[in-house]
């Protein structure tokens, strides 16, 4: 039996126990359980909306990331490492463990060239030295302690760039936070040499806060679609950031 036929099966079982439950006609249920699913990678990836929202789109009320957009070499590195363990989320973990290279590509893909509104900033009332803190490291980086601008590599406007460096705007302050957090502990790792570890780690709780507020404090201009390059070389050598 392939794959779309076990669904269409285990669909049908669901719907005719929820309607006999509800006391629905027999035959109205097995006209909705005959209904054939389509096959399509929408279909197939609805599982991923229930943490990342409709289509991928995540509100910015919450911890779950947007994916709907993000570079296609991004979204395939970030699978990639869930599988491999590299970033740590049990849910994630699970389910791409078993999946292949060519289906990492597809689901990268999808999400990729969806095309949707983003929400509203989700910060406001933040005291303006915290946000002034926050668009300095942005903007300037700290050439002091070694940190670049985050404008240096996830591009001007900070919606990312092709194919493989994210936007960061539009995703949930606590989503930033924890990120940054699990770049400094090993929680989250990348392809070597993992460049936003050793950024990450020059950070303090402080700069990590003002960061994070700052970010998810920022209108979205133009869709917020990646840009097309980024002006080479980068400030640190990325083993992911351009592949």
């Amino acid at each position: 039996m392939n794959l779309t036929a076990a669904s269409n099966r285990l669909l049908a079982a669901v719907l005719a126990a929820a309607g006999l439950a509800l006391g629905l006609a027999p035959g109205a249920v097995a006209e909705a359980a005959a209904a054939p699913v389509p096959d399509t990678m929408a279909q197939r990836l609805q599982a991923c909306t229930v943490c990342h929202g409709k289509e991928g789109r995540a509100t910015n009320e919450g911890y779950f990331p947007r994916i709907a957009g993000k570079p296609a070499g991004y979204l395939y590195n970030q699978l990639v490492n869930f599988r491999e363990a590299r970033r740590h989320n049990a849910t994630m973990n699970y389910l791409v463990e078993h999946l292949s290279d060519g289906y990492l590509r597809e689901i990268a893909g999808h999400f990729a060239a969806l095309d949707l509104p983003y929400p509203p900033p989700q910060t406001t009332n933040t005291p303006l030295a915290l946000l002034a803190q926050g668009e300095a490291l942005v903007r300037q980086g700290d050439a002091r302690r070694g940190i670049p601008a985050c404008m240096a590599c996830h591009g001007r406007a900070m919606t990312g760039v092709e194919p493989a460096i994210p936007g960061l705007l539009g995703l949930p302050r606590d989503y930033l936070t924890g990120q940054l957090g699990a770049w400094q502990t090993g929680q989250r790792r990348a392809a070597a040499p993992d460049c936003m570890a050793d950024i990450a780690r020059r950070l303090s709780a402080q700069d990590v806060n003002a960061v994070a507020a700052w970010l998810s404090a920022q209108p979205l201009g133009g869709g917020g679609k990646p840009a097309r390059e980024v002006a080479l070389p980068l400030p640190l050598e990325c083993g992911s950031g351009l592949q």
